[in-house]
């Protein structure tokens, strides 16, 4: 049942007839109010046995400054959200990290988003979001090849990601200008852990160098299989099947979907080096930083753990 509060003329209006001697209900049927209120009312008001309108009112006004609730923002919660943030950590990772180390604490990424929009988390910057979506991509002008393990082959445990040691390879190019530097990168399908290394040049030669050097530094087990596309960068999979023990399955012509993990990962790295930055002017440890910040976000996907997290809790099990 809706109602308002009593207003100053109410209050007013009360003062008199009390003083007039009226009772409570039929003050009540004068204003037209519930008995009840107007009971509470003088017991509230009544000081020395006399109504004061003005003294009730203001008593009233402090009573409803008190009991506006304060809501959940808090210097606390600020900090944590802004440090996240600076980490490149969107508001639903945030979100969900929370729940796990501080429930006490724990907002909805939707409350950030409102905070964020309403100037409370960083001033209302919005540049600290990460942008999503794809732009439109080059045309290949590299050619194909299709010889090699089609992605059919695959054993379905790979796809599932039920067993570790499965990789995702891809190359990420500066542009299509003079530059020829570019990245070689590799994600983890069930972990999400992500690498990259550079190479002067999108060959062959320059992959078997970078494939080598990561599967070299990775304890044995860890690197099983290798879905690649059929980019010609990849024209040496027999010798890389052969010296470093691996599988290597190659995704269907134009199906991207595919190799989904390394392709998503990909684009986390664009947000550091969007198209057309020359990846030979980025330097080995700015390449660095941005991998340990891919790597050290909660990913839904695995309950909140970051990605390295799960890398070296999968590596711990490795027999």
């Amino acid at each position: 049942m809706s109602y308002t509060h009593l207003s100053i003329t109410e209050r007013s209006e009360l003062a008199l007839l009390h003083r007039l001697g009226w009772s409570a209900r039929a003050i009540a049927r004068e204003l037209k109010r519930h008995h009840a209120t107007i009971a509470r009312e003088l017991k509230r008001g009544c000081k020395a046995g006399e109504y004061q309108a003005e003294a009730a009112q203001e008593v009233y006004e402090k009573r409803r400054e008190r009991s506006v609730p304060r809501g959940k923002w808090t210097p606390e919660r600020e900090h944590y959200i802004a440090s996240k943030l600076a980490q490149t950590w969107s508001p639903e990772q945030i979100a969900g990290r929370m729940s796990q180390e501080c429930p006490e604490q724990k907002v909805s990424f939707k409350t950030m988003y409102r905070w964020l929009y309403q100037g409370f988390l960083v001033k209302g910057d919005t540049t600290v979001l990460r942008h999503k979506g794809k732009r439109r991509r080059p045309i290949e002008t590299r050619g194909r090849f299709n010889v090699g393990k089609s992605i059919r082959q695959r054993p379905k445990e790979v796809r599932k990601r039920e067993s570790f040691g499965h990789w995702e390879l891809d190359t990420v190019v500066s542009s299509r200008g003079k530059s020829k530097a570019c990245v070689a990168t590799f994600a983890e399908r069930k972990t999400r852990f992500y690498l990259a290394v550079k190479m002067p040049d999108r060959t062959s030669a320059s992959m078997e160098k970078a494939f080598g050097f990561v599967a070299e530094s990775l304890p044995k087990g860890s690197f099983q299989t290798a879905t690649v596309d059929r980019g010609k960068e990849f024209a040496c999979y027999e010798r890389l099947e052969s010296a470093h023990g691996v599988n290597i399955y190659f995704a269907d012509p134009y199906s991207s979907w595919q190799r989904g993990t390394n392709e998503n990962a990909n684009g986390l790295l664009r947000e550091f080096f969007p198209k057309g930055k020359d990846f030979a002017e980025v330097s080995e440890e700015e390449l660095i930083q941005a991998l340990e910040l891919i790597n050290n976000r909660p990913r839904k996907c695995l309950g909140w753990k970051t990605a390295y997290e799960s890398f070296m809790e999968a590596l711990s099990h490795l027999s």
